[in-house]
């Protein structure tokens, strides 16, 4: 569209913020949300977010690209070997570690996404349900409020700083809320039968950005 990059990215936010949203409150009303893990998982998301994107103004991000492309294909066998992510969560942690657990993951990640950011979702969610041991429907719920704290703490500084076209955001986020409504629909009546396949190709996408934002 011919955007600078600072407006693209800003006024895609205001679009992806309003998405996650409504996919946030529909998982709400599936009963996906669990308290405790939404409330620390949102807290240390923030935390890691801010400390990422102070961290992404003094570190070279060639090193974390070159770290995630190495770490990725272990991650797509973990997957591929799980044909049911659920199976993890039959032997739940015990409370308090499953709080620590969620804390230290979404902290990291939280890290991650402030510093770099694509496939975040994706990792957040394996994260939750394969070391956090949250079954698939609370691992999906956390992740979306994380996604939508972070997004939000984003837009802020976009819309403070003025980058935020209004009118496009809004415009891209019909289309976004839209996605996200028939995405949770979807994921609430298939749950995890279609999560594997699905997490597949985004790590293969992922892969695929990553070399190229290294080439470029």
């Amino acid at each position: 569209a011919g955007l600078p990059a600072h407006a693209a990215i800003a006024t895609n936010k205001l679009s992806s913020t309003l998405g996650t949203a409504v996919a946030c409150v529909r998982y709400a009303l599936f009963g996906y949300m669990v308290k405790r893990f939404v409330v620390v998982g949102v807290v240390c998301g923030l935390v890691g977010s801010a400390a990422g994107a102070n961290l992404a103004l003094l570190a070279d991000a060639t090193a974390l690209m070159v770290f995630m492309l190495v770490a990725l294909p272990p991650v797509a066998v973990l997957v591929f070997r799980a044909k049911d992510l659920n199976r993890f969560s039959e032997r739940p942690l015990p409370p308090a570690a499953a709080l620590a657990a969620t804390a230290a993951i979404a902290l990291v990640v939280g890290i991650y996404d402030g510093f770099y950011g694509p496939g975040t979702g994706t990792i957040l969610m394996l994260l939750l349900a394969a070391v956090g041991r949250q079954d698939v429907k609370s691992a999906a719920g956390t992740t979306k409020a994380v996604n939508l704290a972070t997004n939000a703490a984003a837009l802020a500084v976009f819309l403070v700083n003025g980058q935020v076209l209004i009118a496009l955001g809004l415009a891209a986020a019909a289309f976004n809320i839209v996605g996200n409504w028939l995405g949770s629909t979807f994921f609430d009546r298939k749950g995890a039968l279609v999560l594997r396949p699905i997490m597949l190709v985004v790590i293969a996408l992922f892969a695929v950005k990553l070399i190229a934002d290294l080439i470029a």
